[in-house]
């Protein structure tokens, strides 16, 4: 069976729509699983063996080329984890038979399945829905899945040559300021350098402060500030993958929730991660596919009283990881 999965949005968005095309494929190795992604996912999709087959969408081109994109996949069944008007009249357009989709907005017109699942309600996380609309298609399928879900044969040589290129020689803690994607709380910039500080005191760890293609500034910045103390300094410039690659092999991965932690538990490394105090933007939502017991969740309070313990609370939490 030939079976398209949609999730064309952010990193982390695409992260949570994994674990269904796993279950998909092991249900039956013989489900052909073809994903439509964004093109910033495509090497991601690409990397995985579960994944038969990726459909980029631009969200430019126009919806009669994607929606004969689908038909020369030739798809038996769609399952939409995260739905507009375009993707779901592409795939109306390309007679896909069997097409599933949580009923929301005004795109469910074009699916053959609807499927009621209120996700703001919260009532389980993000990838666990995704997961349940995998068991729509298959009512006996087993949802549980190997983790960590990416793993690569190569990473340990990218870390050893990063470390070469930076005279490391210890255990590793990254840190990755940078904001954006869902996240709707972080620390700021300079509580960050704060936080390295922290770990730069226990002389056995090695602090590492990662930052995005697009995070420039910030990279200058926190290197301005940190410019005489033992800090290496990254900036992925060399695809996702390859970033992907490297963290695999941090000891601990610090951030917001953001693309770069779904990133980190989906290799399968220790996160600590910073939420909102909000059930939208909630741990509850967005926690992690990886194993739960190398999740650590902050939920940062509004009140800056609290938040200012909390901040105390997270240093302490961080260097007795070792």
């Amino acid at each position: 069976m030939n079976i398209l999965v949609v999730r064309t949005d952010k990193l982390g968005d695409f992260i949570t729509a994994l674990p269904a095309c796993k279950v998909l494929k092991k249900y039956d190795p013989r489900n052909r699983i073809i994903v439509c992604v964004a093109p910033l996912n495509e090497s991601l999709a690409h990397a995985c063996d579960f994944i038969d087959e990726v459909i980029i969408d631009d969200g430019r081109s126009s919806v009669f080329k994607l929606s004969q994109r689908f038909r020369a996949a030739k798809i038996d069944v769609s399952i939409t984890l995260f739905s507009n008007t375009r993707v779901a009249f592409a795939q109306f357009l390309a007679r896909i038979p069997k097409r599933i989709a949580p009923a929301t907005k005004i795109a469910q017109i074009f699916y053959t399945q609807r499927v009621k699942q209120r996700r703001s309600e919260v009532k389980m996380a993000e990838f666990e829905y995704n997961l349940e609309l995998a068991r729509v298609l298959f009512p006996d399928i087993d949802l549980d899945f190997e983790k960590p879900l990416l793993r690569f044969d190569d990473a340990l040589k990218v870390y050893e040559k990063f470390c070469k290129a930076n005279s490391i020689e210890k255990e590793t803690i990254a840190f990755h300021p940078g904001f954006g994607g869902s996240s709707d709380a972080n620390w700021s910039v300079d509580e960050y350098i704060e936080l390295v500080r922290t770990v730069l005191e226990k002389k056995s760890l090695q602090a590492v402060m990662t930052f995005g293609p697009d995070e420039q500034n910030l990279y200058d910045y926190c290197r301005e500030k940190l410019k005489n103390e033992d800090v290496v300094f990254y900036i992925s410039k060399e695809g996702l993958v390859n970033f992907a690659k490297l963290i695999s092999n941090f000891k601990l991965f610090v951030s917001t929730s953001t693309g770069t932690y779904h990133l980190a538990a989906l290799v399968g490394i220790p996160t600590m991660t910073f939420f909102a105090d909000s059930l939208f933007a909630s741990s509850a939502r967005w926690k992690s596919v990886s194993d739960e017991s190398l999740q650590k969740h902050y939920m940062i309070p509004h009140d800056k009283n609290k938040r200012a313990k909390m901040f105390e609370d997270v240093k302490k939490a961080i260097t007795d990881v070792f």
